[in-house]
C-alpha cells in the first residue's frame, strides 16, 4: 500500500502486503462465502449425501454433517472461515442446523451480489435484510406450535411430570427429524429413544418450577457422558442408568462386581504427599529405616482404613493410588478406580447423588453416592466400569456399539444432534414444521412485508424472501426432483393460506407436499431462529467489508528432519509464506 506526499511514493504497509478494495474485495469474500456454502450444499436434507475427507495424515472422517465438514476443511480464506464461524455457533447452542445456515447465509450474500450490481450501496442492502429478518423472526414466533407437557422434568419423587407421557412421541418425531438423512438413519426409532431417555433423566426443574409456579426447565446436554468401543452393531448401543467408565480395576485381588455400591469420589491421590520444598533425611542405622518405612505404609494404610470406615466398598479417584493403598483397599474388599477424568468425577456425583472430597481423612457416610451395581467388563478386548443402576440419576451414559471407528464417530455426531434438538423442546416447548415448510411460509410471509416498506430496502427485503426459498429447492433438488417444480407447489399450498396448508412440506422420499406435521417431520423453533440469526449476521457482516488488507506472511522454518512441503508442519498450506486468499 503506497501513498504519495508531494508526489514521493510513502509505505504504509509492509512490502509484500496485498490489499483488495471496493467492488473487487466484495466480490471476493462473496465468493468464497458461496463457496463453502456450495461445499455442504448436497448433504441437505434426508436424502443428502456423504462427504470423505481425507486428512494430511492419512486420518479419514466420512460424514454429513456440516460442521465437522467444514471443520476439517483447511480453509484459508479470512471470509470463508467467517462462515464456518457460522456453523460452530450454531452447532454450540443449538446443535442441528448447521447446514441450513451455512447454505442460507451462502444465498443471501448471492441475492445481495445482485443488488450490488444494480447499484444499490451495501448499507441499504444491509439495512432491508435486518429489517427482513426481524419480520421473518416474529413470524417464526407465530407460526410455531407450542407443544405442552415435554419440559422432562421430575418432581421430587421423579415421577413423570404432567402430560410428558402424552408427548413423549412428539419429542420421538424431533430426534429422527435430526437423525434423517445421516448414516444413523436406519437405527433412527432406536437411537431417537435413548435420546429422548437420556434428556428426560438430565433435565432439571428450576426452583419455581419445582413449587408449581411455573419457571424453566433447564437441560445440560454434558451430563450424557458418551462411551463407544468398536465391536458388535449399532442395535446393540445402550442408555446406562448411570455411568460408563474406560477404566479398570487398579489391583487383581480387588472385586470385579460390587452391588449395592456405596461409592467415595476422591479428588486427591491416595499416596503419600511429598513436601513442597527439598528435603534431606539422613538415615544412620536399619532401625530407623525400618520405622521410617512402618510409618509411611500406616499412613497409607490409614487412608484404606478411612475409606473403610466410611462405609465406601467403591473407591472412585480422580488422581493415583499407591500399590500400598491398593493392597489394604483389596484386602478390605474395596473396589477402586484411579485416575478418573474431571468430568466424569463431576457426571458421577450428579448420577450417584455423593459428594466430591478433597481428602479421605474427611470422607463420611454422608458423601458416599448409591448404584445398584459397580462392576468391570471387558467389552472388545477393553475393561471398562460400569456404574449403573443408579436412582434418579441426573447424569447417565450412552454406550455406543459400531463396526469401525467411522461408523462410531458418525453415530456419535448424529447422537449429539438428537440430544440437543429434544433438549431444546424440553426447554422451550416449542416446534415448527421441517421439509422446508416453514421457509416456504417465511418466504411468503417476508415477501408481503417487503411492500410495505417505502425506500430501496424494499428490494433488499425481497431478495432476502427469495434467499430463504434456497432450503426447500435444495431439498428437491437433492431428493431427485424438479426444484422448480416442487417450489411452485409448495408455494401454492402456502398461497391458499390454511393452517394445514402452513405446515405443508416437501416429502423427500415421494416428492409428495404434505402436512409436515401429520408426518411427524418437526424442528425445534430455536434451531431455525438461530441458523437465520447466525446466517443474517454472517451475510451483513461480509457485505459491509469494502477493504481487504492482508500482510505477508511469515516463512515457518522446515519441520525438524525435513518437514513439510513449504516448511509447514503436517503439510499445513501456506507455511512455505505468502497471503491467505481472499
Amino acid at each position: 500500500m503506497v501513498g504519495q506526499l508531494g508526489g514521493i511514493p510513502v509505505l504504509v504497509l509492509r512490502e509484500g502486503s496485498e490489499r483488495a478494495s471496493g467492488r473487487e474485495a466484495q466480490s471476493k469474500n462473496i465468493e468464497a462465502a458461496k463457496a463453502v456454502a456450495s461445499a455442504v450444499c448436497s448433504t441437505l436434507g434426508p436424502k443428502g449425501m456423504d462427504k470423505m475427507l481425507v486428512g494430511s495424515f492419512g486420518d479419514v472422517v466420512v460424514t454429513n454433517d456440516g460442521v465437522t465438514i467444514l471443520k476439517e476443511m483447511e480453509i484459508e480464506s479470512p471470509a470463508a472461515k467467517m462462515m464456518v464461524e457460522v456453523a460452530k455457533t450454531v452447532d454450540e447452542v443449538v446443535g442441528d442446523g448447521t447446514t441450513t445456515a451455512v447454505v442460507l447465509g451462502g444465498e443471501l450474500l448471492k441475492k445481495a451480489e445482485e443488488l450490488l450490481e444494480q447499484g444499490l450501496h451495501p448499507s441499504v442492502v444491509t439495512l432491508g435484510y435486518r429489517l427482513a429478518a426481524e419480520n421473518a423472526k416474529s413470524v417464526l414466533e407465530a407460526v410455531a406450535t407450542e407443544v405442552l407437557g415435554v419440559d422432562g422434568g421430575r418432581t421430587e419423587g421423579g415421577e413423570k411430570g404432567e402430560g410428558e407421557e402424552e408427548n413423549e412421541e412428539v419429542l420421538k418425531k424431533i430426534a429422527k427429524t435430526a437423525v434423517t438423512g445421516k448414516f444413523a438413519e436406519a437405527s433412527r426409532d432406536f437411537l431417537a429413544e435413548i435420546a429422548v431417555k437420556a434428556v428426560k433423566a438430565v433435565a432439571e426443574r428450576t426452583e419455581t418450577a419445582r413449587s408449581g409456579r411455573g419457571g424453566k426447565r433447564v437441560v445440560d446436554t454434558e451430563n450424557v457422558s458418551v462411551e463407544k468401543k468398536v465391536g458388535g452393531k449399532i442395535a446393540e448401543t445402550e442408555l446406562v442408568q448411570g455411568l460408563v467408565l474406560d477404566k479398570e480395576v487398579v489391583n487383581p485381588r480387588m472385586p470385579r462386581r460390587v452391588a449395592g455400591a456405596k461409592i467415595a469420589l476422591v479428588n486427591a491421590s491416595l499416596e503419600v504427599k511429598k513436601t513442597e520444598t527439598s528435603a534431606e533425611l539422613k538415615i544412620t542405622s536399619s532401625d530407623q529405616l525400618t520405622a521410617f518405612l512402618e510409618e509411611e505404609e500406616q499412613a497409607m494404610k490409614r487412608m484404606a482404613e478411612c475409606v473403610k470406615e466410611s462405609g465406601a466398598n467403591v473407591v472412585i479417584c480422580q488422581k493415583g493410588i499407591d500399590e500400598v493403598v491398593q493392597h489394604y483397599l483389596a484386602k478390605f474388599g474395596i473396589l477402586a478406580v484411579r485416575r478418573a477424568k474431571k468430568s466424569d468425577l463431576a457426571r458421577l456425583e450428579k448420577a450417584t447423588g455423593g459428594k466430591i472430597v478433597t481428602t479421605v481423612e474427611e470422607l463420611s457416610a454422608s458423601d458416599l453416592g448409591n448404584a445398584g451395581l459397580v462392576e468391570e467388563r471387558k467389552i472388545a478386548g477393553d475393561k471398562m466400569l460400569f456404574v449403573e443402576e443408579c436412582e434418579n440419576p441426573h447424569a447417565v451414559s450412552v454406550f455406543l456399539r459400531g463396526g469401525s471407528e467411522q461408523v462410531l464417530d458418525e453415530v456419535e455426531r448424529c447422537l449429539h444432534d438428537m440430544l440437543r434438538v429434544v433438549g431444546c423442546i424440553i426447554e422451550d416447548g416449542k416446534v415448527v414444521a421441517g421439509g422446508g415448510a416453514v421457509e416456504t411460509e417465511l418466504a411468503l410471509r417476508v415477501r408481503e412485508f417487503s411492500a410495505s416498506l417505502k425506500g430501496k430496502e424494499q428490494l433488499a427485503a425481497e431478495k432476502f424472501a427469495e434467499a430463504l426459498e434456497i432450503i426447500p429447492r435444495t431439498l428437491a433438488e437433492n431428493s431427485g426432483f424438479n426444484p422448480i417444480d416442487k417450489l411452485v407447489a409448495l408455494k401454492a399450498a402456502h398461497e391458499r393460506g390454511e393452517r394445514g396448508e402452513k405446515n405443508a412440506g416437501l416429502d423427500a422420499y415421494t416428492g409428495e407436499i404434505l402436512d409436515m406435521w401429520e408426518a411427524g417431520v418437526l424442528e425445534p423453533l430455536r434451531t431455525k431462529k438461530q441458523a437465520l440469526e447466525s446466517a443474517v449476521d454472517a451475510a451483513t457482516m461480509i457485505l459491509r467489508i469494502d477493504d481487504v488488507i492482508a500482510s505477508k506472511r511469515e516463512s515457518l522454518p522446515p519441520a525438524g528432519g525435513g518437514g513439510a512441503p513449504g516448511g509447514a508442519p503436517g503439510g499445513a498450506p501456506g507455511g512455505g509464506g505468502g497471503m491467505p486468499p481472499y
